[in-house]
């Protein structure tokens, strides 16, 4: 089953047809305090009778003692298998929302209402749902298609610049690895756009593309990870050290310049694409600090990445911009290398 996407302004009006026209016996926001102010009474309209299940927001909070909370909130509503989860919220929630609905009596139906640009054109869409477990990034999880995925633009203007600047890391990804001419026309713009709906299309489409081609990530679909072998390890690390968290979309912004540096020292890519993305990048991003004794640590992380095999680190790189090929081994010396380079840019 591929999920159905609707993008635009007319995407709630969507919804509550949804919600009309199929059955379920009881109807359940998930939110977090973030979006029970913002993002609820946007879509309050749109709901029939409904109640609501709230959760604290951020990475932090994106585990099993969250899951604790939520099914047992299920479990006091008398949810059942004919009811249906609405995730309201970012990738935490969306990730959380979708994996406590995947599970809970083996499963009741959920739709994801994303309420970030990151969720928007990356999380929201493909069917990934987890958790983060002692410290490593999404590492539980199931793949479970929602009913349906509705996105609204509107809900970009509840979030502060930075939180846009982190979706627009997954942007720029999909450019990288599907379509050059896109990066090509983008990268001197930067994010000086009034037209965000173009973009989530854009960017929704490729990803959706590559996921109804390979659904479970057994192969192509790894062409989506550029960056973030290197990106989540950074993402894990900082996230361990107190008052050094940053952002996924920052992170992935990392490891992107680091594994096309990696790119360059497999002679995939050229010196001057390298040059092209690192400049991009530079443009939208605060250099992220990383000391000499971070490194390391920072690599055997990467040990933990789902794209592994055995003890072989496997990475996405690129072989030009706007094409990405998966499983390209690397080590542990590579990625301690790339952090070496970023942290000498």
């Amino acid at each position: 089953m591929t999920e159905t996407i609707h993008i635009g302004n007319n995407a709630l009006g969507e919804l509550t047809t949804l919600l009309q026209n199929r059955a379920f016996n009881k109807v359940v926001v998930l939110v977090d305090e973030h979006t029970l102010a913002h993002c609820y009474p946007l879509l309050k309209p749109h709901l029939p009778a409904h109640e609501l299940i709230q959760i604290q927001s951020g990475e932090e909070h994106k585990t099993l003692q969250t899951c604790e909370t939520i099914w047992q909130r299920m479990t006091e509503l008398h949810l059942d298998r004919w009811s249906v989860l609405v995730n309201l919220g970012g990738g935490v929630i969306g990730d959380v929302g979708g994996f406590c609905a995947a599970v809970f009596k083996r499963g009741i139906y959920f739709v994801q209402v994303p309420t970030t640009l990151l969720a928007q054109v990356d999380a929201s869409v493909g069917g990934k749902t987890g958790i983060d477990f002692h410290g490593l990034k999404n590492h539980i999880g199931v793949y479970q298609e929602p009913q349906a995925v509705f996105i609204n633009p509107v809900f970009l203007q509840t979030l502060p610049q930075r939180q846009l600047k982190s979706g627009y890391a997954e942007i720029i990804k999909h450019w990288l690895i599907a379509d050059k001419e896109k990066f090509e026309e983008q990268r001197h713009i930067g994010m000086m756009t009034d037209d965000w709906e173009e973009l989530i299309r854009h960017s929704v489409a490729i990803k959706s593309k590559v996921v109804e081609a390979d659904p479970l990530e057994g192969g192509l679909r790894k062409i989506l990870n550029f960056g973030h072998t290197v990106g989540h390890a950074v993402e894990t690390y900082l996230m361990s050290q107190p008052n050094r968290g940053i952002l996924h979309g920052e992170a992935i912004a990392v490891g992107m310049v680091c594994e096309a540096f990696l790119s360059v020292k497999k002679e995939l890519l050229s010196e001057e694409d390298l040059g092209k993305v690192e400049l991009f990048l530079e443009m939208v991003y605060e250099k992220v600090v990383l000391k000499r004794e971070d490194i390391e640590q920072i690599a055997v992380l990467a040990l933990q990445d789902k794209k592994n095999s055995g003890f072989a680190i496997n990475c996405t790189l690129l072989r030009g911009i706007g094409h990405a090929v998966y499983n390209q081994p690397i080590t542990l010396q590579d990625i301690e290398e790339s952090l070496r380079y970023y942290e000498s840019l």
